[in-house]
């Protein structure tokens, strides 16, 4: 006889947090696709960097545990796509935009930490504490 001290790894289910974060991961790769074309089309690092931003506040207020997955899922998209812009002949980026493309994480780890202390903030003004 084997011993057997609970639920095995095919028995268990994904927890709800688990399940409803979907939705948000599709949303930030959402915005780093759109975040990407913005940095195309516009060509300012500045307005890249905000869009980032705001894109990490919204996500670490509506889902502020674990952060920095929103920094991830939003900046691996931005340097992909413009790469596949460049690879099918739509636009020639310049040196500055290809490393910007990777800078852009940076305003976005302000964001979701930002934007998951300010959630933290509201739910302890919520209870009184």
């Amino acid at each position: 006889m084997a011993y057997h001290d609970g639920p095995t790894i095919k028995d268990r289910q994904p927890t709800l947090q688990t399940q409803s974060d979907v939705p948000f991961y599709a949303l930030a790769a959402l915005a780093g696709v759109a975040t990407a074309w913005a940095d195309i089309v516009v060509n300012d690092l500045l307005l890249t960097a905000l869009l980032v931003l705001s894109a990490c506040i919204a996500l670490g207020l509506v889902r502020p545990r674990r952060p920095w997955r929103w920094v991830v899922a939003v900046g691996v998209f931005i340097p992909l796509t413009e790469f596949a812009a460049y690879t099918v002949g739509a636009v020639k980026l310049t040196h500055a935009q290809i490393y910007g493309s990777f800078l852009t994480s940076l305003p976005g780890i302000a964001g979701a930490y930002g934007g998951s202390f300010m959630r933290g903030v509201v739910n302890n003004l919520r209870q009184g504490k």
